[in-house]
């Protein structure tokens, strides 16, 4: 029995997120369906890094399962890729140790949201992209992510009803970058609460209409409730983007 650590791409317009549900198609259900198949009708679940919602993508989403099948790396790659649906893509597959958790060992993820600023809403990407029209204040938005990064308890930034008890988390580094006609906001943390990215971009989104200046990211923090900040950010402009490994032994 080997375990096996896949990296992963996923477009998840046609998704009910990644988790598996009952009569919803899931990221997690079309791949355990293909790990089904190539082990003859034998059931292997597959382990994530994390969960995301409906809607949001992944470039380098992580997953881990147990096989007893002997193949090459790069055959697991072709076979699963043959199985899945186009808009599921298996980038690599690699033996670790026995005891490597793809969400336990993770030291750090990045999360990238991209945001459409122009007048006209480009029908092409909006699965892809959340249309801003109005103007931005993208140096009170930076200001504003400063207040964001560090160890904080991001109760404010959490979806109500979440039953995670202890929301504290770190956040290395936000990034707001102007690319051509969009404005990608990265963010990189030690782990991410329900929702908590969406719920970051936002609140620095309403800081960069106008409704509030940027210290009110500090404030809202410290009340740790999630009625005092803005609206959270649709998905489909929300992209897990890297997951890391800090301490992994390969075979």
């Amino acid at each position: 029995m080997a375990r096996l650590k896949c990296v992963l791409a996923y477009d998840g317009t046609r998704f009910s997120g990644y988790q598996i549900q009952a009569n919803r198609r899931t990221v997690q259900g079309e791949l355990e369906e293909a790990l089904k198949r190539m082990h003859k009708d034998k059931a292997i679940r597959v382990t994530a890094s994390g969960r995301t919602d409906a809607g949001v993508h992944a470039v380098g989403q992580v997953i881990h399962f147990d096989s007893p099948l002997l193949l090459p790396d790069e055959n697991w790659c072709k076979a699963l890729n043959t199985l899945l649906p186009d808009d599921i893509f298996i980038k690599q597959v690699q033996e670790v140790a026995d005891d490597f958790h793809v969400r336990f060992d993770v030291s750090h993820k990045e999360y990238r949201y991209r945001i459409l600023r122009r007048q006209q809403p480009d029908l092409f990407r909006r699965f892809y992209t959340y249309h801003v029209p109005n103007d931005l204040d993208i140096a009170a938005m930076r200001e504003a992510a400063t207040y964001i990064i560090g160890t904080h308890d991001f109760s404010a930034f959490c979806a109500a009803g979440t039953q995670v008890i202890d929301k504290v988390r770190t956040v290395y580094d936000v990034r707001i970058d102007q690319q051509e006609d969009e404005l990608v906001i990265s963010m990189v943390g030690n782990g991410f609460l329900y929702q908590m990215v969406r719920i970051a971009v936002g609140n620095l989104l309403a800081i960069g209409q106008g409704k509030a200046t940027p210290l009110a990211i500090a404030t809202i923090l410290t009340m740790k409730d999630r009625k005092k900040a803005f609206a959270t950010a649709p998905p489909q402009g929300l992209y897990l983007w890297e997951v890391s490994h800090e301490t992994m032994n390969m075979l």
